[in-house]
């Protein structure tokens, strides 16, 4: 163990930065759409089921992969394989992470560096400040490179700032006020016309769109919420206090993620509503909610236009939340490969952020030139197959590589009396013949949509 490894300097600390990584434009965007389109109340129970059933267990492999191995994702699994074949194979499913990493990073910038624009331009015209706020809005590919590098820019300047001058002191400010934003903005919404017929979409379950289709898109939601599958969890594990009491720390994780994307539907979806009663169009052709980047990027400005200067208030702090929300995802992202090259020995945190910073950024600016074919092909990479594949396969390595004696001695040392414990009665076998088929479906639906 290396004893001048970093570690999170409080529980809370931990929790906001862990709800960072977890908290990202899944759960504030797509999340409420999805339940909107999908039988309201219905999705949300099932979501909250498929969160205990796949996501929890999953994320409990991650942070205890880390706090045992004391190090990233490649160090981990390959310690875990030992040093033979497997030890081998473990390491090339953390480098697969690190890659993953990397890439999801690359396209996140991109989109984090739009919300950071649409933050920006009302912001501009409140202060009179018309000419710059439409050369912002002007489309083109160097506007875009800009924002880009702009949130690339504060994403490495938190991680340079290390574990707890950096990540964990900018989550503890910027995750509150993610929350406060967001009711704040709910207390708003809840008095314009439609909102209470978007409430209702939300809340009121229709079992009538219950399905197999639906457990499985309920049970990817729940699983890429908690940003399993890129070694993100796995570096917060190594830097969680051994005192920590992990089957705890992570149900508080997980139940703040699913908080924080229950209270964003209360925001997103009967402000959609009120668009529609301004006589904003919402709806496709087949009645169902337009695409979630279409009423993202030109449903709600165009809501919030209908508004007058109440409106271009509320854009401003619904599009800095959403940017909130996206930056604070980037920098555990970041916080991967940054940490396995600082493990090497042979380069300071610094250099390694800058470095690493760089290389994601060519590869967004790559994304930028060639956007058409690179932006999809980014995102399902990512998402549709490397991180479902990655979560089942650490899953694996944990529930069979890493002994039985050895999960209890990790978890014993935040709860003595773990053995005794509902968690320690299901979790082993679970993790071993259970959570790894899970991701599994998850990534055969994503292969055959």
């Amino acid at each position: 163990m290396n004893k001048t490894r970093a570690q999170f300097t409080s529980r809370f600390g931990f929790l906001m930065a862990a709800a960072g990584a977890a908290v990202g434009l899944g759960n504030v965007w797509s999340f409420p759409s999805m339940a909107a389109n999908n039988g309201g109340g219905a999705f949300l129970l099932l979501y909250a089921l498929m969160a205990f059933v796949l996501a929890y267990p999953a994320l409990m492999a991650e942070l205890t992969l880390g706090r045992y191995a004391q190090s990233g994702v490649i160090q981990a699994m390959s310690r875990l394989g030992g040093a033979g074949t497997a030890g081998r194979l473990g390491a090339a499913i953390g480098g697969l992470a690190i890659l993953t990493a990397c890439l999801g990073q690359a396209f996140y910038a991109i989109v984090t560096g739009w919300l950071i624009g649409d933050t920006l331009i009302p912001m501009l015209e409140l202060l009179g400040l018309n000419n710059w706020a439409r050369r912002l809005d002007e489309a083109g590919f160097w506007k875009d490179w800009g924002l880009a590098s702009l949130a690339m820019l504060v994403t490495v300047g938190v991680v340079v700032a290390g574990v707890n001058k950096g990540i964990e002191r900018w989550s503890k400010r910027l995750m509150p006020l993610l929350i406060a934003l967001m009711l704040a903005l709910i207390l708003v919404f809840m008095t314009l016309p439609g909102a209470t017929t978007g409430l209702a979409a939300y809340l009121v379950p229709d079992v009538s769109r219950l399905s197999a289709q639906l457990v499985v898109d309920a049970m990817g939601q729940a699983f890429f919420s908690l940003s399993i599958g890129v070694g993100a969890m796995v570096i917060y594990g190594s830097y969680l206090s051994r005192q920590a009491d992990l089957p705890r720390v992570g149900a508080q994780v997980m139940f703040i993620d699913m908080g924080v994307a229950f209270i964003a539907g209360l925001l997103i979806v009967p402000s959609m509503f009120v668009a529609d009663g301004l006589g904003v169009d919402i709806f496709n052709a087949s009645g169902q909610l337009q695409s979630s980047s279409t009423l993202l990027f030109d449903v709600m400005p165009a809501m919030f236009a209908q508004l007058g200067r109440l409106g271009a208030g509320l854009e401003v702090a619904f599009f800095a939340l959403l940017a909130i929300a996206a930056l604070t995802s980037m920098f555990p992202v970041l916080e991967v490969p940054v940490a396995t090259v600082v493990e090497t020995g042979r380069i300071s945190r610094r250099w390694a952020s800058l470095l690493m910073g760089a290389v994601i950024f060519a590869i967004s600016t790559l994304i930028l030139v060639y956007f058409d074919p690179l932006f999809g092909w980014a995102i399902s990479v990512t998402i549709t197959y490397n991180m479902p594949l990655i979560g089942a396969l650490v899953c694996l390595y944990v529930g069979w590589l890493l002994s039985r004696d050895a999960k209890l001695r990790e978890l014993r040392r935040g709860s003595p009396d773990m053995e005794k414990t509902l968690f320690w009665r299901w979790w082993p076998w679970y993790i071993r013949f259970v959570c790894p088929i899970l991701p599994l479906v998850v990534l055969f639906n994503g292969l055959t949509d």
